[in-house]
Formats: structure tokens, sequence, C-alpha cells
């Protein structure tokens, strides 16, 4: 018998929420503190370069956006520099036929990236080798890495400084947690950089 529509609903989200209730016991020390590098990166007039394929992609830029714009529309900020090395079409297209897809973002890194900035390598398995290029270059030329993993890491784990590893081995899941813990980063982040929001 086929499940009905409001079991595969009730499904999913019972299986996020039980990933966002590990989340607290097994990511909070990571997560507080990646805000604590990127706030000190951010303190010290550095950037924040950000990368993924896919759905990673996609993340990456939504990241930097909150950090550009704002995650909080009730704090008035200024803007905190940060590039998603996702969103040129021209550049992804180029460097992958000139260079190889699995060059892509290291050269990107070479490009844009500086001793004191931080690269986050957002990536559900750790393994994809364009992400691995980029953090060991990132390391040579004196980035902090962070990656944003899944529950294995992958080969990733080996070579970023810091690690947040959802706890899941569902890309669906990874996705969300990682997501919900870039929103609770940006937030952190603003807080000490700009302090807490109070409400009348």
């Amino acid at each position: 018998m086929s499940l009905s529509d409001f079991e595969i609903l009730s499904s999913h989200l019972n299986a996020s929420a039980e990933v966002k209730k590990k989340m607290i016991d097994m990511c909070s020390e990571d997560i507080m503190k990646a805000a604590e590098l990127l706030t000190n990166c951010f303190r010290d007039g550095k950037k924040i370069l950000l990368c993924g394929n896919g759905g990673s992609a996609a993340d990456a830029q939504h990241i930097a956006t909150e950090f550009v714009i704002r995650l909080s529309p009730e704090r008035t900020r200024p803007a905190l520099p940060a590039i998603a090395l996702t969103t040129d079409t021209s550049y992804l297209t180029a460097g992958s036929n000139d260079l190889g897809y699995e060059h892509v973002f290291s050269r990107a890194v070479e490009a844009l990236g500086n001793q004191g900035d931080i690269l986050i390598a957002i990536s559900t398995s750790g393994n994809s080798p364009n992400i691995i290029n980029a953090v060991q270059l990132a390391n040579e030329r004196g980035l902090i890495t962070i990656g944003l993993l899944g529950d294995q890491g992958g080969n990733a784990l080996r070579h970023c400084h810091h690690t947040i590893r959802i706890p899941s081995g569902d890309t669906q899941r990874i996705q969300e947690g990682q997501i919900t813990a870039a929103h609770i980063i940006c937030e952190l982040v603003e807080e000490k950089l700009f302090g807490r929001i109070t409400v009348a």
C-alpha cells in the first residue's frame, strides 16, 4: 500500500526535525566556533569566500547574501564582505572548459583569497574534487578553511581547519541542517559585531 500525501509530508518534517534536535548536542560548539572565526575575520577587515556544487552552490550564494545585505530586517548595519564563487557563469564555464571543473574553485581562491580570509566549503559528501582542491589551495595561501559537511565529512574532513558536520547521511537532511547552521552563524556574527536587537 502506497503512502498518502500526508504520510510523506509528515515523514519528511519529522525526519528534518530529528536532525535539527541532534544538531543541538552534536553541532553547537562547532557552530559557535565558526561564528567566532567569522567575527574575527570581519573585525580584521578580511572577507569570506564560499563554494559548493548544486544545492550547495545555491547555499553559498544564500549565505553570502545574508552577510552582504543582512539577516535580520530589524537590524541596520554595514555590509560584510562575502563572495560566493558560484555566481559568474562566464568564469565557471571558462574555468571548466580551459582548466577542468576540478580546478574551477581553486582558481577563484587563487585570484581572490588573501591571508586571513576565510573559505567556507559546503559539501554534503565532502569528496568533490573541486572542493578539496579549493580547500587545499586556501590552506596554502593562509586562509582559514571551514567545512560545512555531512555526518561522515569525507576527504574534506582531513583538510579543513574547522568543520560543522550535520548528523545525517541523507542529502536533503544535510542541506537543511547546513542552511540552518548558516542562519545561526549569521545571527551570532551580527550580534557580536553590531549588538543584540532589543524588542520594545
